[in-house]
C-alpha cells in the first residue's frame, strides 16, 4: 500500500485498465489519459509536426544568421560508435524500426504524456538487456557526466513512482521510453537520436564536431531535488539578487495558485509552459525584465542560472553555448510567477534570440496535490529562430552539399 509523501498521495480512483495493462496501439491509452486529467487537452503534436517548420519566434520572423556550421568542439566518434554498435546488436526487424530519415517530422512526434499518435522507434522496455544498454551507451558518448545522469535519473524515478503509486505499473516504468536513431550515424554527415516517452523528451542532433541538444523536456513528480536542485538554487540566487524595481518588472503573477491566473497559464497538462510538446512554431513575445537593465554581477548570476539547463553538452561544446548565451545576455528576457521564498512553488522563464528556458512547479497528475509544489518539476529548453532539432543548421548543410539536387 502506498504512503504519503510529503503530505500527498495518489490521485483516485486511477486510470481503468484493460487487462492491467495501457494498450498504445488502439488508442485506450489516450482515452485513459484524458479520464485522469479530465478536459484539458493534449498538445497539437501532428498538427504541428504537419506544418512547414518555422521554429519559436517573438513575433512571427525568424532572426536568420544567428547559427553557422562550425566546429564547436563536440568529438563525435564515441557517439557514432556507439550509435552503430546499437544497430549491431538489433534484430533485423528492430533495425528497421529503430531509424528515421534525418528530416523525418518523426522528429517533432514527441509530448509529455501517453502517445496521441502511433510511436516510432523502439520502446526500451520492450528490447533485451543487451540493446537497451547499447541504446544508453548512445546517450552516454553524446551528452555530458551530467546530463547522463539526470536522464537516467528521470528514468528510474518515473520508474519509483509507479512502485509509489502501486498502479500504471506498465508505464510508468524506468524502461517506458521510444529511443530513435535519425540519419545514420556518421563522423561528419548529419544524424542523431530521439529519447521520448512520460517526463523526458531529449533530442540530440549532431553534425560533424557540433551538437544541437534541444528540444529538451525533463520532469518529475517527486523526489525532483535529485536532479533540478541546481536548477532550483540558481534561480533563488539570481532572483534574490534583484532590487525591488527589477522584480517589479520580473514578477507576472506573484501567486501560482491556478484561481489567480489565467487559464492559458493553469492548465493540468503544460501548467506554466509555453514552449513545450506541439509548440514547435509558438510566437511568444519577449516580457519581464530585460538583461540590459542588470548589473555585471547580476548578469553572471543569469548565466549560472541557465548553466543547469545547458550542461548536458559535453566539454567544449558547453562552453561554445555558453559563450554564445553571454554574447545573448542584453537581449535576454526573465520573467517570474510565484512567491520568491526559498520553499515557494514558482515559474521562471529566460528568453532570448538563441534561447528558451521554462522551469515550473506543477500541481498533482498522478499525486493528489491541487496546487503546485515544488516537488514536480518541468523543464523545457529550446532553440528559438530555427535552432531546434538542428533545423537551422541541416538546411545550411544541405545548401552547401546538396544544392541542386
Amino acid at each position: 500500500m502506498s504512503t504519503l509523501y510529503k503530505g500527498f498521495g495518489p490521485r483516485p480512483p486511477g486510470l481503468p485498465l484493460v487487462g492491467g495493462k495501457i494498450d498504445f496501439t488502439n488508442g485506450s491509452g489516450v482515452q485513459q489519459m484524458l479520464a485522469l486529467i479530465g478536459d484539458a487537452p493534449l498538445p497539437p503534436v501532428e498538427q504541428t509536426a504537419a506544418e512547414p517548420f518555422v521554429g519559436l519566434t517573438a513575433d512571427g520572423k525568424p532572426i536568420r544568421d544567428l547559427f553557422r556550421l562550425e566546429d564547436s568542439g563536440f568529438d563525435p566518434r564515441p557517439a557514432t560508435r556507439a550509435a552503430l554498435e546499437f544497430l549491431h546488436v538489433l534484430s533485423p526487424d528492430e533495425r528497421a524500426r529503430s531509424t528515421s530519415a534525418i528530416d523525418s517530422s518523426d522528429w517533432q512526434l514527441w509530448t509529455n504524456a501517453f502517445l496521441s499518435y502511433p510511436e516510432h522507434g523502439l520502446r526500451l522496455q520492450d528490447l533485451s538487456a543487451a540493446s537497451r544498454d547499447a541504446a544508453l551507451a548512445v546517450m552516454r558518448a553524446s551528452v555530458s557526466a551530467v546530463g547522463f545522469h539526470r536522464i537516467r535519473g528521470a528514468m528510474r524515478l518515473n520508474g519509483e513512482l509507479g512502485e509509489f503509486l502501486s498502479a500504471y505499473l506498465d508505464t510508468l516504468t524506468e524502461w517506458c521510453y521510444w529511443f530513435t536513431l535519425f540519419g545514420e550515424p556518421s563522423t561528419d554527415k548529419p544524424w542523431g537520436w530521439q529519447l521520448a516517452g512520460h517526463h523526458i523528451d531529449i533530442h540530440c542532433f549532431i553534425i560533424g564536431r557540433q551538437m544541437v541538444l534541444t528540444p529538451s523536456f525533463l520532469g518529475a513528480e517527486f523526489k525532483s531535488d535529485e536532479i533540478f536542485g541546481a536548477h532550483r538554487s540558481s534561480a533563488l540566487e539570481f532572483v534574490h539578487s534583484l532590487s525591488a524595481t527589477q522584480i517589479k518588472r520580473a514578477v507576472l503573477y506573484d501567486s501560482m495558485a491556478p484561481g489567480e491566473l489565467p487559464k492559458a497559464l493553469a492548465g493540468v497538462v503544460d501548467g506554466r509552459h509555453r514552449a513545450g510538446a506541439g509548440q514547435d512554431n509558438l510566437v511568444l513575445p519577449y516580457e519581464g525584465l530585460r538583461g540590459d537593465s542588470l548589473s555585471a554581477g547580476q548578469k553572471e548570476l543569469l548565466l549560472r542560472m541557465l548553466d543547469p539547463h545547458i550542461e548536458a553538452l559535453a566539454g567544449e561544446a558547453g562552453a561554445a553555448r555558453r559563450r554564445q548565451l553571454a554574447q545573448h545576455l542584453d537581449d535576454s528576457w526573465f520573467s517570474w510567477i510565484g512567491a520568491t521564498t526559498d520553499d515557494a512553488p514558482f515559474y521562471y522563464k529566460v528568453h532570448s534570440p538563441v534561447i528558451l528556458v521554462e522551469y515550473d512547479n506543477h500541481s498533482g497528475v498522478f499525486l493528489d496535490n491541487d496546487k503546485p509544489e515544488p516537488f514536480h518539476v518541468h523543464t523545457i529548453v529550446r532553440t528559438p529562430n530555427g535552432g531546434d532539432y538542428g533545423k537551422d543548421l541541416l538546411a545550411q548543410h544541405y545548401a552547401l552539399h546538396h544544392a541542386g539536387k
